[in-house]
C-alpha cells in the first residue's frame, strides 16, 4: 500500500475519535446545522429571549455610557461656576474695602471722617398728656 495513502487513512481515523456532547452542540451550532433540525420550531422562543437579552444588554450598555457623559459635563459646569464663584467674591471683597469704597464716594463730594463719631443723648422730660374729653 501507498504511504500517503496511509497516511490520509489514518487521519481520517484519528478525526472519526469520539467526541462528547458538548463539543458536538458547540460545533452544530457554529457551523449552523442546529437550524436545519426538526426541533428548531421548538427553540424559537429561547432564541428570541437570548435575542432580546442581547439587546438589552446593548441598550443598557449605551445609556451607561449617555449617563456617565452626562455626569463628566455636569462635573465640569461645577468647576466652572465655582471658579465664577470665586472670581466674583474676591472682586466684591476688593470693591467693599474701606479705602475702594472712599475712593468711589469722593467723586460725590462725601468725604471720610477723621473724627470719631459723637454720640448724642436725648433726656427725658416728663409730660403729661391731658385726655380731652
Amino acid at each position: 500500500m501507498n504511504r500517503f495513502k496511509k497516511k490520509e487513512t489514518e487521519k481520517a481515523e484519528k478525526s472519526k475519535a469520539p467526541t462528547s456532547e458538548g463539543v458536538k452542540g458547540v460545533r452544530g451550532v457554529m457551523s449552523g446545522n442546529f437550524l436545519s433540525g426538526t426541533n428548531v420550531v421548538s427553540s424559537l422562543p429561547y432564541i428570541f429571549f437570548l435575542t432580546f437579552l442581547g439587546i438589552c444588554y446593548i441598550g443598557n450598555g449605551y445609556h451607561a455610557e449617555k449617563t456617565i457623559r452626562e455626569l463628566y459635563k455636569t462635573n465640569n459646569e461645577i468647576k466652572e461656576l465655582r471658579s465664577e464663584y470665586i472670581t466674583t467674591k474676591s472682586e466684591l471683597m476688593y470693591i467693599s474695602k474701606q479705602s475702594q469704597v472712599a475712593r468711589a464716594t469722593e467723586i460725590i463730594g462725601l468725604k471720610e471722617l477723621t473724627e470719631p463719631p459723637k454720640k448724642i443723648i436725648v433726656e427725658k422730660k416728663d409730660k403729661k398728656i391731658k385726655k380731652i374729653d
